[in-house]
């Protein structure tokens, strides 16, 4: 007999759609895991009032014992002053709570999986929180050395060589040796999701993958080298492809993931295939993590016309992932 995952999910800031998508994904549950969702109990009541919805929660006592849905409500928002699509300190600090108690589960083996509704940078800003978003945050309080961040939608997967930095910087950091370290530990990773024998396809930089130094030599001084490399080492690595084709074929099911070596080269290509259904994975921690690939959105909150299924995606692929995901040992901190 097969145990069903226990899935924790955060209900994200409580005046953005976080707590509208996590209501109206419970409603729409029918994924082979048991839900706990984390947040606050009134905030949640309302989101299903706004959207005419009916949940039987039980209240959390651990270790969780049925298929739920749970609820840990930590009662942590004062309705004297909340409203939705409206930034506060208060919620940003309500936010950071959810995820704390989110990743205290995990590490204590309470729950195998965690999904995060969307938080507010400016927010956690204002609650005086040390971090820039929910990366840094998982990365820090499970205590791993780094973090990686994979985009699925669909059968295509991709990973991020760099992400949060201008242009100009993410270009300078494409050197060779740093690829050969990075695709290394996509290989890892991708056989900790269960691929074996991975075959990666890396995107080019430039227009028409350089065109042989014509248009740029980053792919014949860096990244065919850091190819070649590794292929000589008898992993199934390709490219450079020009980064206007790759992700068409990856999707495809031509390769099972692609090196992105700029935040909005990924991007752009998976939210074009599928923007509500493409999920981020953060991989490197104790725990599989995955969250819909989203912001807050303020401007519609508390409206009941936010779409969930980002946020059901990353909840179905949580639980996919939950039972056969382990840290490599190499990448646990000291």
């Amino acid at each position: 007999m097969v145990l069903k995952p226990v899935v924790a999910l955060t209900m994200g800031d409580p005046a953005g759609i976080g707590p509208e998508i996590v209501v109206k994904t419970i409603a729409s549950w029918d994924i082979e895991a048991v839900p706990l969702v984390i947040g606050d109990g009134g905030v949640l009541q309302e989101a299903q009032k706004r959207n005419t919805l009916r949940i039987a929660w039980r209240e959390a006592h651990f270790p969780l014992r049925g298929d739920g849905p749970f609820l840990l409500d930590l009662k942590n928002v004062d309705f004297s002053s909340f409203s939705f699509g409206k930034i506060s300190a208060e919620t940003g600090r309500a936010s950071y709570e959810y995820i704390q108690r989110a990743i205290t589960l995990a590490l204590e083996g309470q729950v195998q999986g965690v999904v995060t509704a969307p938080i507010s940078k400016e927010a956690l800003h204002r609650a005086g929180i040390p971090f820039i978003g929910h990366t840094e945050i998982f990365q820090s309080l499970s205590g791993v050395r780094e973090a990686f961040t994979m985009f699925q939608v669909g059968e295509l997967r991709v990973f991020f060589f760099t992400r949060h930095l201008a242009l100009r910087e993410a270009i300078a950091r494409i050197k060779k040796d740093a690829l050969v370290a990075f695709l290394r530990k996509m290989m890892v990773f991708l056989g900790v999701l269960r691929i074996s024998e991975p075959r990666i396809a890396v995107a080019a930089l430039n227009p028409h993958a350089g065109e042989g130094g014509l248009l740029g030599r980053e792919e014949e001084e860096e990244i065919s080298p850091a190819v070649l490399e590794l292929q000589k080492e008898g992993y199934r690595v390709s490219g450079p492809y020009p980064a206007d084709s790759v992700f068409f074929f990856a999707s495809q099911g031509k390769f099972d993931a692609v090196l992105s070596l700029y935040h909005d080269q990924g991007h752009i290509a998976t939210k074009c295939l599928d923007f509500y259904r493409t999920v981020s994975v953060t991989l490197g921690l104790p725990f599989i993590r995955t969250s819909p690939d989203h912001g807050t959105a303020f401007d519609i909150a508390g409206q009941g016309v936010a779409r969930h299924e980002s946020m059901y995606e990353a909840s179905r692929l949580a639980a996919f992932y939950a039972l056969s995901y382990t840290l490599p040992l190499q990448d646990q901190a000291p």
